[in-house]
């Protein structure tokens, strides 16, 4: 038997096949475009997901026919908070706004101050990567397309309605919507009263390890497959790669290196910290919920200075990794704002700097800085998840930046917490998506097949390290404060 997961992500779509043992057997993939026809504006037509999944699963067959033939399971993950308003013929009446659009700015106020409850039940600042304001923009900006809108659905279940014909989202991507009360995953009325919507523009909710519908006949023979395989809730992105680690009973944490920076925990109960911008939302698996602190530029901030060197991200990390002296009290500084900040800040007009340069300050110096400047990042986000009563000492370390052990120790140290390392492999959306076809199929208990993967190193603080870099985080925090104070 076999298992699917799709993960429906900003610039490509992934299609990865497992066996009954969680071991890969065949992925493939297809990119997708980004339209920016204004500034700030973030957009992408939910058709092309639909082509780039057929293009996937179209590959995976060429690949691996024989074992994509006895699939029993799938499972979908998919980047959160985009909006697809359907006609009542589920045609996309616009392109779909996308999570890093940040148009709505002002909606976000105006919906802020009239309904305080986006806080208490949302679980989550009103912000305008989040679903609710996007739909408020559309509503005051495009009145006739808000008119004809029947349905409301995210990305991945657009691609749902296309496999199945069923409207249904899963929990976790749901509470990423600001509609929906996340203590009682249920759609909240007084939510959507607030931006003129009501329950049946929503789609049904399951959890992630539910069956959400069965694969359309149609579907099945042009892939091959006998009969008509399971289609599992499923989870937003950072949810199904969770399962994917096994970041799934509480505490259990993963730290994500990738363009952006997430700090992801799990949790027992429904755990909001509104006022320091960190995600609250329900896990994949029932009766669990997640905590996130997001930092928007991490390793963005290295391809950025990579560019500008004229390095790839690699080079510069490699000329760091042999240094093994505390920083300086003087080095240099960085910011990591380049395209402003969430958590803690909630801050979409913050920027990047540098500080505390010198004619000394060469290439390398400038590295450290920056690898330093996301670790003082994540702390920020360490320290208002405990704040909200969460605390953590240990993360799974995951995504591109995580093959770097100098940049792991130094988060490790300045964030005093245990880095353990995976074997390179599939741990991403798309697995975790796959397992959840896996239990949703099967009846399976999610614990035992959630499980944590094989590690090839732990990375403790580095004392002196720790030392050294507790002082620039101080002078790190109070950057900010004064950035913001001489602002253009």
């Amino acid at each position: 038997m076999s298992y699917l997961g799709i993960d429906i992500g900003t610039s490509a779509v992934k299609a990865l096949l497992i066996d009954a043992e969680g071991r890969s057997v065949a992925s493939a993939s297809a990119s997708l475009e980004v339209s920016r026809p204004h500034a700030d504006w973030s957009e992408q037509a939910p058709d092309g997901w639909i082509k780039a999944t057929g293009a996937a699963l179209d590959e995976l067959r060429v690949k691996s026919a024989a074992e994509l033939g006895r699939l029993r399971g799938i499972g979908l993950s998919g980047q959160m908070h985009g909006a697809v308003l359907l006609d009542p013929s589920d045609r996309p009446l616009r392109p779909a706004i996308l999570w890093n659009d940040g148009r709505s700015a002002a909606e976000c106020a105006a919906l802020t101050e009239r309904e305080p409850r986006f806080h208490s039940l949302g679980g989550n600042l009103v912000m305008p990567g989040f679903t609710a304001p996007k739909l408020e923009w559309v509503r005051r900006h495009e009145p006739a397309i808000f008119a004809k809108t029947t349905k409301v659905l995210l990305p991945k279940d657009y691609v749902r309605l296309w496999l199945t014909g069923e409207y249904v989202c899963d929990m976790s991507d749901a509470a990423g919507t600001l509609w929906m009360d996340v203590a009682e995953r249920d759609w909240s009325e007084p939510l959507l009263a607030a931006t003129g919507l009501s329950r049946a523009h929503m789609p049904r909710l399951v959890e992630g390890t539910e069956v959400s519908g069965t694969l359309r006949s149609g579907l099945a023979a042009r892939w091959g497959i006998d009969g008509h395989p399971t289609v599992a809730g499923g989870g937003g992105d950072n949810a199904a790669s969770a399962c994917g680690i096994g970041a799934v009973r509480p505490g259990e944490a993963f730290l994500s290196l990738g363009t952006s920076g997430v700090l992801f925990v799990s949790n027992a109960r429904y755990s909001p910290n509104t006022k320091s911008a960190v995600h609250a939302f329900c896990h994949a698996l029932p009766k669990t919920w997640h905590q996130m602190g997001v930092i928007l530029s991490a390793a963005a901030s290295l391809e950025w200075l990579a560019g500008i060197t004229g390095r790839t991200a690699a080079e510069l990390v490699a000329e760091c990794e042999g240094d093994r002296e505390p920083p300086a009290p003087d080095a240099p500084l960085f910011l990591p704002y380049l395209s402003g900040e969430r958590t803690p800040h909630n801050d979409a007009l913050a920027r990047g700097a540098f500080v505390g340069l010198a004619h000394v300050s060469d290439r390398r110096a400038l590295t450290r800085a920056v690898l330093e400047g996301v670790a003082f990042a994540f702390a920020d986000c360490l320290e208002v998840l405990s704040a909200a009563g969460t605390e953590v000492g240990r993360v799974t370390a995951v995504g591109g930046g995580s093959r770097s052990h100098v940049w792991l120790e130094t988060i490790s140290s300045a964030l005093g917490i245990t880095m353990d390392v995976p074997e390179e492999g599939e741990l991403g959306g798309a697995y975790g998506a796959a397992r959840l076809g896996l239990i949703a199929a099967e009846r399976a208990d999610p614990f035992a097949i959630c499980t944590p993967p094989k590690l090839v190193e732990i990375i403790e603080p580095n004392r002196p390290l720790a030392d050294a870099l507790a002082p620039r985080l101080d002078r790190w925090r109070k950057l900010y404060r004064l950035q913001k104070e001489i602002r253009i």
